[in-house]
């Protein structure tokens, strides 16, 4: 599990469960429709949330005989149910709470003050301090995921965020940063159809306002869907298939590859297949004494008067076998470890071996030969 996802998780969810209760509150004795859709919202980004820590939690456990690569991709399962849910019912109660209020405007008179403690206050200054305390909180933890963002970004070696934005490996962390900005926003929306509401005295302004906040619920929805509907369409991994090229061309020892593909599993977890041809000229250096010393290890093995004929045909045969097979899966496991080391995030390559290319024109005797 990402521990920088899953402390903006948890962050998100604490903050925004004090936030829901308080515009929740603040819409009911202010009747803002502005405030009421603040309210839908910060719910839904509540409810979002505990999904998103769902899916890390089930994401997060390893391979067994049902999952193969581990539970990785149910991380994005998660995410993809609570975007597409959970904030479309957010823009559909928005919208409907928004035309409720317009369809009632006529009928409903707001009141002047709200008697509280004993005291008469304005609805405005409880919409005021309510959203003040909403923007310092979600400004938080927009911070928080803010540096965990752009901390992954810069080891990443990006540059832009945007680009980043659309194309990083954590939709987790994609997601809490782009609720908690759209959060901020959303308040400062509200804020500014409540003042114009006060300042004018047109409660349209109020309600206008409220329909761009579920109207951003419902972008928000799209955008997050598309991200999480990328990982579980078997997208490739082209950094860790570039970064296979690189290290195949510096192998000499390979003349060509083919078929290569990836699948990213999650953003942890990617796995490399390919098919490789060797070259034979530079497989084959060594060779001769790798062949003598499994030969030797075979017939050390078997007593000197049973050193038949056809006993020692099996050994040398057995043993040309086996320092070919040694040979070819040293390298194996070389482009693998080196693989592995570039790219952390990939945890299985399978490496076929097509074949052994024939001998380049351009080899002179001396290089074809085994024991240059």
């Amino acid at each position: 599990m990402a521990q920088g996802s899953k402390k903006a998780v948890l962050y998100a969810i604490c903050v925004n469960a004090i936030i829901t209760v308080l515009k929740g509150l603040a819409a009911l004795v202010t009747h803002s429709a502005a405030m009421m859709n603040e309210a839908v919202h910060s719910l839904m980004d509540t409810l979002n949330q505990v999904f998103l820590l769902i899916g890390l939690k089930r994401g997060s456990r390893p391979a067994d005989t049902e999952y193969a690569f581990g539970h990785g991709q149910k991380k994005y399962l998660w995410n993809l149910w609570s975007a597409i849910g959970l904030f479309s019912i957010g823009c559909g109660l928005g919208l409907a709470h928004a035309w409720h209020a317009w369809h009632n405007l006529g009928h409903f008179v707001r009141p002047d003050a709200i008697s509280l403690l004993g005291f008469d206050i304005a609805p405005v200054w409880i919409s005021a301090v309510v959203l003040v305390i909403a923007f310092v909180l979600e400004g938080y933890v927009l911070l928080i995921a803010g540096k965990e963002f752009f901390s992954r970004m810069r080891a990443a070696g990006r540059r832009n965020p945007f680009r980043y934005l659309a194309a990083a490996d954590d939709p987790t962390l994609i997601a809490v940063l782009l609720e908690d900005s759209i959060a901020v926003t959303g308040v400062i929306l509200a804020a500014t159809g409540i003042g114009m509401t006060q300042v004018t005295g047109n409660p349209m302004w109020d309600i206008g306002f409220s329909v761009l906040i579920a109207i951003m619920l419902g972008l928000t929805a799209v955008f997050l869907g598309m991200i999480n509907m990328r990982y579980l369409t078997n997208i490739r991994d082209q950094g860790a298939e570039r970064a296979f090229h690189d290290i195949v061309k510096r192998h000499r020892e390979v003349e060509r590859y083919h078929d290569l593909r990836s699948v990213i599993v999650d953003d942890t977890h990617t796995v490399v297949v390919a098919e490789v041809e060797l070259r034979e000229e530079v497989l084959m250096r060594g060779m001769q004494d790798r062949i003598a010393r499994h030969e030797q290890q075979l017939l050390d093995r078997v007593p000197v008067h049973r050193r038949t004929e056809a006993v020692l045909d099996y050994a040398e045969t057995r043993a040309i076998v086996q320092a070919t097979l040694e040979a070819t899966e040293e390298l194996i496991d070389e482009l693998e470890a080196e693989l592995k080391r570039r790219c952390p995030r990939v945890f299985h390559l399978t490496i076929e071996i097509d074949g052994i290319a024939p001998p380049s024109k351009l080899d002179t005797p001396e290089q074809l030969s085994p024991l240059t």
